[in-house]
């Protein structure tokens, strides 16, 4: 039986209220704190830094799971890894050297993946499975929040739990795969079947007055697939 966790982004949270809101949703049952990070490069937008994860850091013992939608990855990667980061993804196309940068991030203490836009291929993965611990696939063209979930993304979902099935039953460890963009109650049991284990919701949690209806919702969902 799958473990399922749940990742609110904080993009979609009240940054004038940023400590307060990780608290919040934390205790009503988030697993993970997720950091949307956008350098107005990679993408069309521009979010928000280390410092922000190391105030934040003080603030829950909630993983911390950063994605870098920036270009170039190291510096930066580096940079979340000392601020308190506790898994940091990155795109392949955005850097030089992918097996470098994951053993950069691991080498930090930080568990390491890869992210996948809807267009991306997961050929990116054939050489560099024993460096990731976890697979992020968007199921939304990355840069900004409360976008439609993107169905074909379940067939990739699909062909990555393939991937990652297949691996761990020769090597061993533990791969999570993730998928961000649209999640919300009424596809997470969907998503779910599909593979994944661990999903990203941000206005879907945050746009809600009850976060933990929401996140009891989609635990209930998730209780279908088994």
């Amino acid at each position: 039986m799958r473990t399922f966790r749940i990742a609110p982004s904080i993009l979609s949270a009240d940054f004038a209220r940023l400590g307060e809101e990780v608290k919040n949703v934390v205790a009503a049952g988030a697993d993970i704190v997720h950091f949307d990070v956008m350098d107005n490069h990679y993408v069309p937008n521009m979010t928000i830094g280390p410092l922000v994860c190391e105030a934040i850091r003080p603030h829950t013992s909630a993983p911390i799971d950063v994605h870098l939608m920036v270009t170039p990855v190291d510096a930066l990667a580096a940079s979340f890894a000392r601020a308190g980061a506790d898994i940091i993804t990155f795109h392949p196309e955005a850097s030089h050297h992918i097996d470098r940068t994951l053993g950069l991030i691991r080498d930090a203490g930080c568990k390491a993946g890869l992210v996948f836009n809807p267009a991306t291929p997961l050929s990116f993965l054939d050489h560099v499975m024993d460096k990731v611990d976890m697979i992020l696939l968007m199921s939304v063209n990355p840069g900004f929040g409360g976008q439609k979930f993107i169905p074909q993304t379940l067939n990739k979902v699909r062909e990555a739990r393939r991937r990652i099935d297949e691996y761990t039953a020769q090597h061993g460890g533990e791969i999570w795969l993730e998928v961000d963009g649209g999640i919300k109650v009424d596809n997470i049991a969907e998503v779910a079947a599909a593979g994944a284990d661990t999903f990203v919701a941000g206005s879907a949690i945050f746009g809600q007055p009850d976060y933990k209806a929401v996140i009891d919702a989609m635990r209930a969902e998730l209780a279908r697939v088994g």
